[in-house]
Parts: C-alpha cells; structure tokens; sequence
C-alpha cells in the first residue's frame, strides 16, 4: 500500500484538481481530503455518504446550574475569559472556552461538566472512482491536524479491507499543523507551486518542512506558461534541494470548465491538458513504487 500527498504552499495552486484527476487516473485508490479546514474534493467527485461520525477534537466545561453556588471561583482562574456571571450564577461560552479543564479541577463543590466537545463531522462516501474519506468542521473550530490523522488512517483501514494499493490524499496548503499531519508517514509528497515570486518563497518553506520529516518529494508548477522564467527557476532550484522534478501543467480555461461539470481535469479534457496531467502521474507513480518510507514507519 503505498500513499501520495499532495500539497501546496498556499492555497488556489490547483492541487485538488490536480489530486481529483489523480484519484480518475489510479482507477484502484482510495481518497482522502485531509484539508480539512477548506474541504472541497466532494465538488469535484461528488461523494455518495454510507457512513456519518461525529468528530471531537476536545472537551467544553459546563456549569451545572443546579449545583452551582456562585462563589465565582471559576470566573477567577479562567484565563481565556470564558466564564461569564448570570444572574448569582456562572456560565461558560462554549466559543471561548478552550476545554484547558481548569475551572473543573478548582470549582468546590463539582458544578462543572467537561464532555466532549463536537467540533465537527467525518464520513465515509463512495465516488465514481472508489472509496472517499472526508470532513467537515464547524466553523473556527481547531484540532484540525487530529482530525486529518484520523481521515488518512481510515483510508489506509479501507485500502487494507479492500484491497487498494494507494490511497491519494488532497492535504492541507501552508505548513501548520494540518500539513504535519498529512505528510508524516507517508510514501511521497508532491508540491504544487505556481510561476510566481510567492510561488518561490512558499516552495522554500514547504521543502523545509518536507526534508525535516525526510519524505521524498516531488513539485509541479501550475499554469506554468504565465511565467516560463520564472517555472525555469523553480524546476532548477527543486531539482537543487533534491525534489524530483514532476512536469508542469498549462494555463488552461478547461480547468474551469471541469469544475462548473463537476469533472476531474482528465474526464473533461482528452487534449494536451490532460497529457500533461498524465506525465505528471505517471512520474509520481513510478517514485511511489520506488519509496519504501511510508511503508517502514507504518511497519508494514
């Protein structure tokens, strides 16, 4: 079983059309969209849910207005000002409570509930292409990179019962939290930048953060023809930091023309464009056999 993530510096490159063509052209994968924060694949492949799971990334306190004295202790050691007066009583606002338990431990007579807190939802979904994996938080809810852990290893769960050899996730752009907890472990990352002066600074950052976790890597760039000096630069300095160099992809309105269809790059292009996707899989299918990381830190 092998896994390809695919990621960017920011986000708008393209790597999740370009991740929804991969999952078109591997006829065998499974899916993941681990950018959780900004999920938006189910546009592309249109996801039929089987399975729906509540997804707790923490815990909220409650004050139990029944055993509660007003003695305001809690409102005294709350350090994010979550804790608010009502009356003779005190209440906790569930936006501003960061689920730290402290008001619980200090609270004297044990008026304080700490459950979990539902930051969202996951589900398990077929698509034209197989199976899919994927989320959806609530509004500026955190502990997005446990939720991105728990996605890629049900995919890899599916992959084992059935007897897929890749799973193919659209990671998260940047390199926060969400991003670590995308690549660590798996087989190959790829990049996908765009022909620009931010283009370079964020493929800087990014291979940074790959080298430190030592996961073979490749890059593509996207719309590569709106500045071919510019994709010239980068395909050298990639090569430079030890990053394979994928192919790049054509300034093409097709792209747009997909979405609108909700089609994959490959489905509505049979031209150039789609070649060009082609190449790029193909290269990074031939690194996926190749590497052996994923595979070793999985035990597998």
């Amino acid at each position: 079983m092998k896994e390809i993530v695919v990621i960017s510096g920011k986000g708008g490159t393209g790597k999740t059309s370009l991740a929804a063509a991969f999952a078109a052209l591997a006829g065998n994968a499974v899916v993941a969209d681990c950018d959780v924060d900004a999920a938006d694949l189910h546009l592309l492949l249109e996801p039929e849910v089987r399975q729906t799971h509540d997804f707790s990334g923490g815990k909220l306190a409650r004050i139990d207005p029944v055993k509660c004295i007003g003695c305001g202790k809690c409102d005294e050691v709350c350090r994010f000002e979550a804790v608010r007066q009502n009356n003779e009583l005190y209440v906790v606002d569930p936006i501003a409570c960061e689920g730290c338990g402290v008001c619980v431990h200090f609270c004297p007579v044990g008026a304080i509930e700490f459950g979990e807190a539902i930051n969202g939802q996951w589900f398990i979904s077929d698509t034209r292409f197989g199976p899919m994996v994927h989320a959806r938080l609530k509004p500026a809810e955190e502990n997005s990179g446990k939720l991105v852990t728990l996605l890629r290893r049900e995919a890899r769960r599916i992959a084992g019962e059935q007897g897929r050899q890749t799973i193919i996730v659209d990671g998260s752009p940047g390199i926060g939290c969400p991003v670590i907890a995308s690549i660590t472990g798996a087989d190959l990352v790829l990049v996908v930048t765009e022909p620009t002066l931010s283009g370079q600074h964020d493929l800087e950052r990014v291979a940074k953060l790959i080298a430190h976790f030592n996961i073979p890597a490749a890059v593509c760039v996207n719309k590569w023809d709106i500045n071919p000096d510019i994709t010239e630069t980068i395909a050298v300095a990639a090569q430079a930091k030890g990053l394979t160099w994928a192919g790049r992809i054509s300034y093409n309105p097709a792209v747009t023309k997909a979405q609108l269809q909700r089609k994959t790059i490959v489905e509505h292009d049979a031209g150039e464009l789609r070649q060009e996707v082609a190449t790029i899989w193909n290269t990074v299918s031939s690194l996926l056999k190749a590497s052996t990381i994923g595979e070793k830190e999985r035990g597998e």
